[in-house]
């Protein structure tokens, strides 16, 4: 049985830098609170007739292609992770590929927010593990801005997403490469960070009553998503660890996913790694949702922090409520 190994990573994110002075412009903000709440300083929002989904995607996609030494017809499907999609249906993962020029091979497209590309990742490894496709691509990429509530009423969540793209190809491998990913769930908890419409079960998908109780912005319990987040992600990754025999210690770079500096400080501390074994860059790029991981992975390797033979592990918390990890050598 084949191993899947990533072999070029990718990523973009939109001109438009909003900074927490440009917010405290629009909304009763500081840019102290949002530091000190989340740790963000500016974030990317992108430019509308610029800017999509699938074209950022594209554009992530083309980068990570460039460094894999491959060309797009090379890609043998396509599983996109994002909750922001240009269209209602069909998802992004069909216009990804008509811009790519690959009609015909297959596209996934797969909706499980912050944790969507560990999810994506996984789909693709057991893909390439059972012998049915020997290149996949993998994207996550997200325009959140558009959806946000930017009055006094939704700053708590506003000034935290964020819009961007990351991309990574795998490929079949006999050395190691991804050794496990895990992914877990618990809907009980789905409307403590959601979006309630426009709704399938509702009477009318879209009503004046909807847009003035504002049902189609983001919803967020930010307590309750930090007391699980820094529960989950802590078992998430001590569950990776020991299905490989690997201690934290081991680990030369955890990349958490982008949500709040806050819970990648507290994981941090709990497993008592320094700082150059943490990878964050939400302080310059916010919440990018399915994103965030690809991108700071992206960057990360720019900047020469992961190495061949690493030992990378990447851990998610999200809506649904959703959690995941990978382990992987790079």
């Amino acid at each position: 049985m084949k191993n899947s190994k990533i072999i070029g990573l990718g990523h973009y994110v939109p001109e438009q830098v909003v900074t927490n002075a440009d917010l405290e412009k629009i909304m009763n903000t500081t840019n102290e609170w949002i530091v000190e709440r989340t740790g963000i300083e500016e974030r990317r929002w992108f430019t509308p007739g610029k800017d999509t989904v699938s074209n950022m995607g594209t554009r992530a996609t083309k980068i990570a292609l460039e460094r894999a030494g491959l060309e797009a017809k090379d890609i043998d499907f396509i599983v996109f992770a994002t909750i922001t999609p240009d269209y209602f249906f069909p998802g992004s993962g069909v216009l990804l590929q008509r811009e790519l020029g690959l009609q015909g091979i297959g596209a996934l497209d797969i909706r499980n927010a912050c944790s969507g590309f560990i999810y994506a990742l996984s789909i693709a490894d057991q893909f390439i593990k059972t012998g049915m496709y020997k290149t996949v691509l993998v994207v996550g990429a997200e325009i959140q801005s558009s959806a946000l509530d930017k009055s006094d009423e939704g700053r708590s969540s506003s000034v935290i997403f964020a819009d961007g793209a990351g991309a990574a190809i795998l490929q079949a491998t006999d050395d190691e490469g991804i050794l496990s990913t895990h992914l877990h769930a618990d809907g009980d908890y789905a409307e403590e960070l959601y979006v309630q419409d426009p709704g399938s079960s509702r009477k009318t998908r879209l009503s004046k009553e909807m847009i003035d109780g504002k049902t189609f912005n983001l919803t967020m319990n930010g307590s309750a998503v930090f007391k699980h987040a820094v529960v989950r992600f802590s078992e998430v990754i001590v569950e990776a660890l020991k299905q490989n025999g690997y201690n934290p210690e081991d680990i030369d770079l955890l990349v958490p996913h982008q949500a709040n500096l806050r819970i990648s400080n507290f994981v941090q501390k709990q497993f008592k790694m320094p700082d150059e074994k943490v990878y964050n860059n939400i302080m310059h790029y916010g919440n990018t949702t399915a994103a965030s991981i690809p991108i700071a992975m992206s960057e990360a390797w720019e900047k020469g922090k992961i190495k061949e033979g690493d030992l990378l592990c990447l851990a998610a918390f999200g809506s649904g409520f959703t959690w995941a990890s990978a382990l992987i050598r790079w």
